[in-house]
């Protein structure tokens, strides 16, 4: 385009450009070979506009600026690269924790690459640094620059994400039009396929918007298969939340290479002869710990933590390096398990297999009768683990006496362990867990709960030991620290639990300390087991959601003062940067076997800069994980009662809205809607603040609690979405609870979706 004069002296086309209101195209190209910046005057006087169409304009730059194509004053754009000083970028990478993006509506030619912008985030009184608090896939409104290194940006804020791909099953209906039937039970309607890409009625499909308009519908861009087969229901959660599944070639090949590195016994302590036993599910592919412990003679116990030494296998920097960091912990589905390293390496040279000898870091301890630890050292070491233990078995061979003499030791160690548990009071919420049965086929043999044993909480107090001394430690050489951080519930939801207990007759002063052990009194004096189930889920949704961080806050579930995650480096990046950081803090560092790898097992520079943005990443990942995992085993336990259709069960009202009660059937799980049209004739009022459903005429009241008989009227495999009606015709009765006065309940803490696998009891998630 040929240069323009403005009203400041620069060159203008009048009388090439098309006169009237311009599209944005051509108000970008107008901008973009401007020798100047041109604002609204400046591009209202080339294209001619006068009266409404100067109004009409300010309205389109208006739009252009909020959605990043213009800066706030609508004058800025690049005039080289057409990258706006202002503009809207979609992360396509996380390379060694720096975010790396493209413009989101990169418009150039296809024979013109977009350019990539690396994420820069400015901190006051330092220099720029990577920033990677974002993830891929984020859309970023960020500020551009050009240097001699290429573009950088300063990101301002993220927005809300745009769906670029759904996910869905192809419907034909009886004209022979497509539908795609979302899998995403938040998403009622499905959308018509203008472009089915060869794809057949049934089929599992990946499709994206077939244009700007909801009219234009969606076109198929992946066909997966069979949304029913094995497998099916984790690779939908694993498409729908971006979770990284295949292995790169320069991953895979760096694995291969790691695994073979030589374990050396050179500054390591050789443990080889001590009887470690690691007791883990009957079906675990990864073994990350092992225990042992003896008596000290004195009335108190010697004892021994030996996890994976990863650290030792995977090096900062290196390609291996960047992907667990990307993953950021493994992801465990019914099906299947996702790693955060390769299998070569999770499943087989880190893994404490029996019999085999392996690299550990050993945490030693000892405590005296009380469980108060006396003493801690950390090195790295050689194990051969004598035998990996189902918890089941353990626990037989101590009910049944046939435990030889580690386990007798394990145990009356973990008696003393206890004793120090108990006097501390951490929150202590016995709720059950879902668990899903497959056969070798994979389909559903049985949905049950899991079964809460003694070796389930020996094994997670010496895991809660370890990861205390490995925080401690690590202060003790004022060394960097990824925290496991829970913090104090906030006054706002304390305020709402408060309204809810009272609801039931119980009183929360807030005046006081909060304490876990405060909880635990409510929840030791109730009687009644289903008030109890329902106040525990209370309790557990006041809670603060924990994360990682290089603050110290505590723990206040755990009620400990300092608290990291050490002890499962294959399955948990938070725990490999606690490893390399001892390794630092102890002098534990040994040469490297080969010359070509990178020197260091412990953390790197960039590690220790900016500990608090590689946090807020792998807290992100362990959010992104929970919530797949949650949403398959719904799938998984609405693929179980589809054959059940039809049948009636014993389910406890989970949550309440205006349009109907959630349930969840009683000892198995699985939230289901109740619609107010099903509950009777009669018109029923919402109060919001009490969350309880009232009949206008017969006073029937619903509310969070009640168990019901309720049918089970549809199961969807695919959104995992259940719903249930009235056992018969009539409006159902409440039924196992005492009356409630009609007053309001404060904001209540449990909603439709079931609880945060948070805080998990069998220490998985602490």
């Amino acid at each position: 385009m040929a240069s323009f004069k403005s009203s400041k002296g620069a060159n203008t086309p009048k009388g090439k450009l098309p006169q009237g209101l311009p599209s944005r195209q051509q108000v970008l190209d107008f901008i973009s070979n401007s020798a100047e910046p041109a604002g609204k005057r400046e591009i209202a006087k080339a294209f001619g506009l006068k009266g409404q169409e100067k109004i009409q304009l300010k309205a389109l730059l208006r739009d252009m600026a909020d959605e990043g194509l213009i800066d706030g004053n609508r004058t800025a754009f690049h005039r080289m690269g057409g990258v706006p000083k202002v503009t809207v970028l979609r992360v396509v990478d996380i390379d060694e924790g720096e975010a790396v993006a493209v413009p989101d509506n990169w418009q150039p030619d296809d024979a013109t690459p977009p350019p990539r912008v690396r994420l820069i985030e400015r901190v006051r009184g330092q220099k720029p640094r990577g920033s990677a608090a974002v993830k891929k896939g984020d859309r970023v409104l960020a500020r551009t620059e050009e240097t001699a290194t290429g573009w950088i940006a300063f990101p301002i804020k993220v927005l809300p994400a745009m769906a670029d791909q759904v996910m869905g099953v192809v419907e034909i209906d009886g004209s022979g039009k497509g539908w795609l039937a979302p899998v995403d039970k938040r998403e009622r309607h499905a959308a018509p396929i203008a472009d089915l890409g060869g794809a057949e009625a049934g089929q599992l499909v990946l499709a994206e918007p077939a244009g700007r308009s909801p009219r234009a519908g969606v076109k198929v861009t992946a066909i997966l298969g069979d949304p029913l087969a094995p497998k099916a229901f984790s690779l939908i959660a694993i498409q729908k939340h971006g979770i990284p599944n295949v292995f790169s070639g320069e991953v895979l090949e760096e694995a291969q290479l790691s695994a073979k590195l030589p374990l050396s016994e050179e500054r390591r302590e050789d443990l080889r002869h001590l009887p470690i036993v690691a007791i883990d599910p009957s079906d675990a592919r990864d073994h990350d710990d092992a225990i042992w412990a003896e008596p000290d003679g004195a009335g108190g116990f010697r004892a021994l933590i030996a996890i994976a030494d990863v650290s030792f296998y995977v090096r900062p920097g290196s390609a291996l390096d960047r992907e667990a960091r990307k993953r950021g912990n493994s992801v465990y589905f019914p099906d299947r398990v996702v790693p955060m390293l390769p299998e070569v390496l999770s499943a087989d040279v880190c893994s404490l297999r029996a019999g085999e000898d392996r690299a550990a870091m050993a945490c030693h301890l000892a405590f005296d009768a009380t469980g108060k630890v006396t003493s801690w050292r950390f090195t790295r070491a050689i194990v051969r683990i004598s035998e990996v233990i189902a918890y089941e078995e353990a626990q037989r061979r101590i009910d049944e006496g046939e435990a030889a003499d580690n386990l007798t030791h394990l145990w009356a160690a973990w008696r003393a362990l206890e004793e120090a548990r108990k006097a501390r009071e951490p929150l202590d919420l016995d709720l059950p867990e879902r668990r899903v049965v497959l056969d070798e086929q994979g389909k559903i043999t049985q949905i049950a709960l899991r079964e809460r044993l003694d070796a389930h909480r020996v094994v997670e107090d010496f895991m809660i030991a370890a990861n205390v001394a490995a925080a401690k430690a690590l202060e003790s050489k004022v060394a960097p620290v990824v925290y496991r951080i829970h913090e104090t519930p906030n006054r706002e939801k304390l305020v709402a639990l408060k309204d809810y207990l009272a609801t039931f007759d119980r009183k929360l002063a807030l005046g006081q300390v909060i304490t876990p052990s405060i909880f635990n009194r409510f929840i030791k004096d109730i009687a009644d087991e289903s008030e109890k189930a329902l106040i525990m889920e209370a309790v557990l949704r006041s809670q603060t959601q924990a994360y990682y961080g290089p603050r110290n806050a505590g723990h206040f579930g755990l009620a400990l003062g300092s608290y990291a995650h050490f002890t499962s480096p294959i399955r948990r990046y938070a725990d490999l940067l606690v490893h390399r950081a001892l390794v630092d803090a102890f002098h534990l560092e040994q040469p490297a076997p080969r010359d070509d790898l990178p020197p260091s097992s412990g953390l790197s520079d960039r590690d220790r800069a900016d500990l608090g943005r590689v946090s807020e990443a792998i807290s992100a990942a362990e959010r992104r994980a929970m919530e797949a995992e949650r949403e398959t085993i719904d799938r998984y336990v609405a693929a179980w009662l589809a054959s059940r259709v039809g049948e009636v069960f014993d389910t406890r009202v989970s949550g309440v809205q205006k349009f109907g009660l959630f349930a969840t059937i009683i000892g198995l799980g699985g939230d289901g809607l109740v619609p107010i049209s099903t509950l009777g004739d009669e018109r029923f009022s919402y109060d919001e603040k009490a969350q309880v459903l009232v009949g206008d005429s017969s006073g029937t009241r619903y509310a969070m609690g009640d168990i019901l008989r309720l049918r089970l009227a549809e199961a969807n495999p695919l959104t995992g979405a259940l719903k249930f009606e009235p056992e018969d015709s009539h409006a159902i009765e409440p039924r196992g609870r005492r009356p409630l006065p009609l007053k309001p309940r404060g904001k209540h803490l449990v909603g439709k979706r079931g609880r945060p696998g948070n805080i998990r009891h069998q220490g998985k998630r602490r």
